[in-house]
């Protein structure tokens, strides 16, 4: 961002960014659910906002060392308020978004004055800023980035699962934004100023607001990361065929599935984002028959069964920088024993030689290969069919030893990276 558009986005936007990202640090709310409250402010203020707490928690651990390396002394937050807070968002404007020095010091000093602790330590902000913002980038140079970016709890997991070297490169891909990529509701579809990617994928280079681009209204296409397209493709040709879509929101499978001809009962749970599956098919002029439902109580059974399941979603960091931050080791766990008990449901409604994908967009094994291995243990009536890698579209790299799908944050790295998920296919015998 420019100095003169960080100038103009002012002390409202920046008091916006300073209110999401304590509710995210204090109170371990999910950053999407607080960027609801930047629809009041003007696009550039909401702009610099998004920008500001998003970038100050995708680099939180190395801003919070040069911040420490400053001041050792934690400030109390019942004396100091949100004192430290508005260190780490100078340190961001300064150190990330390079903001003009003058401003994002002039601008920090004014978030203190507005806060009836942090006044008093008004002092203490200014001067430390001012010295971050000479001697900041040799401090932060001097450190490991992808490591101090990454949480004790999730780089042991991914050292432990994919060795030292990939954690590292998972590490680097979560410093920078994921694209916008979206899927063609077929090969001649309008869509926006973009690159092909595979299958239908496209990554667009366009950046204007999604409900601005091309196409969008006309329903050519809907927004989905590359990877979430894969599981479908793992179901082969669906035409014609009976699908049931679990935990279906945010609808993009459903989308898919229907494009390709499927007769498809997309099953979510949640009334609001069942709601927006609907909202999609119509704009898109796709077919689908959506069922507000838990998957443990619905009924059906088809030859064909997606369960995307609930997860901690550790493989779409890129896009949800808070997630390092107000997760734990714990969530995986639970959410893991959350999901074996829908794949059990899920299992119930194959037919006779029907296939079930099971998938999650998590990097953790305990969601993902683990999971598979304990129900192929329990279910000797299904036995793993293995993916190719015509099928992933040559790039074997993304099938693990047992033949499963897993990307990984750091594949297709030199085009900006993909959101990392594993997808195992079954058969009932």
């Amino acid at each position: 961002m420019s100095d003169a558009a960080a100038d103009r986005a002012g002390l409202a936007a920046r008091k916006a960014a300073l209110a999401i990202f304590s509710q995210v640090q204090r109170q371990r709310r999910p950053l999407d659910t607080q960027l609801d409250s930047l629809k009041n402010l003007p696009p550039r203020d909401a702009g610099f906002a998004r920008a500001l707490a998003s970038e100050s928690l995708r680099h939180f651990g190395a801003l919070d060392a040069v911040v420490r390396h400053f001041v050792p002394k934690p400030l109390p937050p019942h004396k100091a308020g949100p004192a430290t807070e508005i260190l780490m968002l100078g340190a961001c404007e300064l150190l990330i978004l390079k903001v003009a020095p003058h401003a994002a010091v002039d601008a920090a000093n004014d978030l203190a004055s507005a806060d009836n602790k942090a006044v008093h330590f008004k002092s203490l902000i200014n001067a430390v800023l001012r010295r971050i913002a000479r001697e900041g980038e040799a401090v932060r140079a001097g450190r490991d980035t992808p490591r101090l970016n990454t949480p004790d709890w999730l780089w042991s997991r991914w050292a432990a699962q994919y060795g030292d070297n990939i954690a590292r490169r998972i590490a680097e891909a979560h410093a920078k934004e994921a694209p916008l990529d979206i899927t063609l509701k077929r090969t001649d579809a309008v869509h926006p100023e973009s690159v092909p990617l595979f299958g239908l994928s496209r990554r667009v280079s366009d950046q204007a607001r999604v409900e601005d681009l091309a196409g969008f209204a006309d329903g050519g296409w809907w927004v989905q990361d590359v990877a979430a397209t894969l599981p479908v493709a793992l179901l082969g040709d669906v035409a014609g065929k009976r699908v049931i879509d679990l935990c279906a929101a945010p609808g993009g499978k459903s989308l898919q599935l229907a494009a390709r001809g499927a007769e498809v009962t997309a099953v979510e749970m949640d009334s609001v984002r069942a709601g927006r599956i609907r909202e999609n098919l119509e704009r898109t002029g796709l077919n689908a028959h959506v069922v507000q439902s838990d998957v443990r109580d619905f009924q059906g059974t088809a030859p064909l069964v997606l369960l995307d399941a609930p997860c901690t979603a550790t493989g779409t960091i890129r896009r949800h920088p808070d997630l390092p931050w107000i997760k734990s080791a714990a969530d995986v766990t639970a959410q893991a024993a959350v999901a074996y008990d829908l794949l059990e449901s899920a299992a119930a409604m194959v037919e006779p030689d029907g296939l079930l994908v099971f998938s999650v967009c998590s990097l953790e094994r305990e969601e993902g290969e683990e999971q598979i291995a304990s129900f192929l243990a329990a279910h000797p009536e299904f036995a793993r069919v293995p993916v190719t890698a015509p099928e992933v579209f040559n790039h074997a790299e993304w099938i693990s030893p047992q033949g499963d799908l897993r990307t990984l944050p750091c594949h297709l790295s030199e085009i900006g990276g993909m959101d990392g998920f594993y997808a195992a296919r079954l058969r009932r015998l």
